[in-house]
């Protein structure tokens, strides 16, 4: 037996021995592993629509075949390359700001005393979290709309004479889409980054105070260190889902005279192919997202763990 024979062997046997110790444990994942097979995995036999002109009557193994034709067909059409330019805008819009607003909350929060004041507005940040898109999105337009509140606030203070159409103007969707994903989802995500900060040693904190450093000082040097492990493990799961960016939340705030900045990828799918029974053409469209974003999440871990050594496998 060879050295690398040898090898494997005692690995084997250590896995075996490690599945034997944690055999409760194999057995409570069971029931996840079989909805996680038959909601993710045997589904994508579907994927054999994206190379037919599938129609449901005759069903995926009856349909004619058409090879490339749908991908084809796909880049040629300049909506669905407008779609993708805004899919890429409003995810970097997305992840830039919901990074930056949840890592800052999550600081200040971090450096509060007083526990009551802490919580109260820990609570009221994460609120808007559990309510519907479906809820916001109509908040929103209520809010935005010409005769809504803040018209009428910047008409009082003299800002503006008559109202702004911000949902009908596409030069307004990505501030709309960006303020709104903040204000529904900051509190929400902050909490993670609380929670690493838990873990940081505590002595660290009184060792800098000590020496002279200053809060901003303290922050700076233990508190983001502390928690960047956290960050580039979100980010690299962030970087994943570019080319997706939360149908609800698009399409409930997109309408006609928006439209050219609301079209992401997700919206193109459901109007374009969805609604007009193209089922091939929206399947194509759907493995080429699902090969951008496993390429993207294989990219950003490699080289996160080329910086650091930090990544999520």
């Amino acid at each position: 037996m060879t050295a690398r024979q040898k090898h494997a062997s005692i690995k084997k046997k250590s896995f075996l021995r490690l599945a034997v110790e944690q055999r409760q444990l194999l057995v409570l994942t069971v029931p996840f592993m079989a909805l996680v097979f038959v909601f993710n995995y045997m589904p994508i036999w579907g994927w054999l629509m994206a190379f037919q002109n599938y129609t449901p009557a005759k069903g995926i193994w009856r349909s004619k075949w058409v090879g490339l034709n749908n991908f084809t067909e796909a880049f040629a059409d300049r909506s669905f390359l407008n779609a993708i330019i805004n899919s890429l805008n409003i995810s970097f819009l997305r992840i830039g700001l919901g990074f930056f607003t949840a890592i800052l909350l999550a600081l200040m929060l971090n450096e509060v005393k007083n526990i009551t004041f802490k919580r109260a507005v820990q609570t009221i940040s994460y609120l808007p979290y559990f309510i519907s898109w479906v809820v916001a999105s109509s908040i929103v337009y209520m809010t935005l709309a010409p005769s809504g509140v803040l018209n009428e606030l910047m008409i009082k203070l003299g800002l503006i004479e008559k109202g702004i159409s911000f949902m009908g103007d596409p030069k307004y969707f990505y501030g709309v889409v960006g303020i709104s994903h903040i204000w529904k989802n900051v509190g929400w995500n902050a909490i993670v980054y609380l929670a690493a900060m838990t873990g940081i040693d505590q002595e660290l904190y009184e060792a800098a105070s000590i020496d002279g450093a200053g809060r901003l000082r303290r922050i700076w040097a233990i508190t983001l260190p502390g928690i960047l492990p956290t960050i580039k493990v979100l980010l690299v799961l962030a970087i994943g889902t570019l080319m997706s960016s939360s149908f609800e939340h698009i399409y409930l705030l997109s309408n006609p005279s928006n439209i050219s900045a609301s079209r992401t990828i997700e919206v193109y799918v459901y109007i374009s192919a969805m609604r007009a029974g193209r089922f091939s053409y929206g399947t194509a469209i759907g493995i080429f997202n699902s090969a951008v974003a496993v390429t993207l999440i294989m990219v950003s871990n490699w080289v996160s763990k080329r910086v650091d050594g930090v990544g999520i496998f």
